[in-house]
């Protein structure tokens, strides 16, 4: 803007300056002389001028001692106006994608050798305090626009060989059938992991590895599939295998359970009837007690057959006051 505004002003001297001397006012010609120097200050000023946005860091190129190491941080800055240019780098985080829709998929071969397409998301960001070293190893994209071009030749020169080639190393220690089941997050991790080693070596830092699609021949996921729906029919069929069995036990418990009972209320019963004649053995008049009590109530006295040799007083046995008593007495 500033620069503008001064070759705006050295232009407004030089049509001054000729409408004087056209008009031979000298009055002209001295205002606009005096506009010329005025808009070449300005515009001499304004290259020394610099602002560097949020989320960015500068690069100082001096013409006579090269690329410094001490980066301009976020903010105002005044450099020497034609000896020194500022690059201005984003230290913000990026993403970089590798898209069929794109058609820089990454290929590459499964340990067998069968041919694989990803497409994969590189998250990062640069080392902002090694801003320097980046633009005096990798140079700039294109050119140089004010101070507004974004130096990304990284990008080409570093990341994207660097990516392609560890997720083919990477896939070629896996079958394909691994890739798109129990190892891909295996892989995954292991891509990380190697990358963040490569790029760190060139002042970027990895964010994050996104492998956002692996596609493997139809006629192998076919076949995969087909062995996945045999294997879930084989574990359904396990389980129910498992189940019946569960259930078998169960009702042999149940069984065994229901035999002991009954052999417990046996020995129960069997006891129950063995004291019980040991207790009549030991006293007889339990048995005439047990036949009153099973006449009827209106019955007093009753004489047993005669080889008994006895009466009973009903009454007497039922409130057990009254033995038994022979005939006679």
């Amino acid at each position: 803007m500033i620069l503008l505004i001064g070759l705006a002003i050295l232009v407004v001297g030089f049509v001054l300056i000729v409408q004087g001397v056209q008009s031979k006012q000298g009055s002209l010609r001295s205002l606009g002389g005096v506009a010329v120097v005025v808009g070449a200050l300005v515009a001499l000023l304004s290259s020394a001028f610099v602002i560097v946005p949020a989320g960015n860091t500068g690069v100082v190129f001096n013409v006579f001692g090269g690329v410094q190491d001490r980066e301009r941080g976020e903010g105002f800055h005044i450099i020497l106006p034609f000896l020194q240019e500022v690059t201005v780098f984003n230290t913000r985080e990026q993403a970089l994608d590798f898209t069929q829709e794109r058609g820089d998929e990454i290929q590459a071969l499964s340990e067998e050798g069968l041919a694989i397409d990803i497409d994969a998301t590189i998250r990062f960001r640069i080392n902002g305090s090694n801003a320097s070293s980046i633009y005096q190893d990798l140079g700039l994209d294109g050119s140089i626009v004010g101070f507004e071009n974004r130096a990304d030749s990284y990008q080409a020169t570093l990341i994207r060989p660097q990516v392609r080639s560890v997720i083919r190393n990477a896939v070629a220690n896996y079958k394909a059938a691994e890739l798109i089941s129990t190892q891909r997050t295996a892989m995954q991790r292991e891509i990380f992991v190697n990358l963040q080693e490569s790029l760190s070596r060139g002042n970027v830092d990895l964010i994050e590895v996104l492998l956002r699609d692996i596609r493997i021949p139809e006629s192998v996921r076919q076949v995969i599939e087909e062995k996945q729906t045999a294997e879930q029919r084989v574990e359904v069929e396990e389980n129910l295998k498992r189940q019946a069995e569960i259930a078998a036990q169960r009702r042999v418990t149940e069984a065994q359970g229901e035999r002991d009972a009954e052999i417990a209320r046996a020995e129960g019963e069997a006891q129950a009837l063995t004291l019980r004649g040991q207790a009549i053995r030991e006293n007889p008049e339990i048995i005439q007690l047990e036949i009153a009590q099973k006449l009827a109530p209106s019955v007093q006295t009753i004489l047993l057959p005669s080889e008994g040799n006895f009466l009973l007083d009903v009454r007497g046995l039922m409130n057990g006051t009254q033995p038994a008593l022979p005939p006679g007495q």
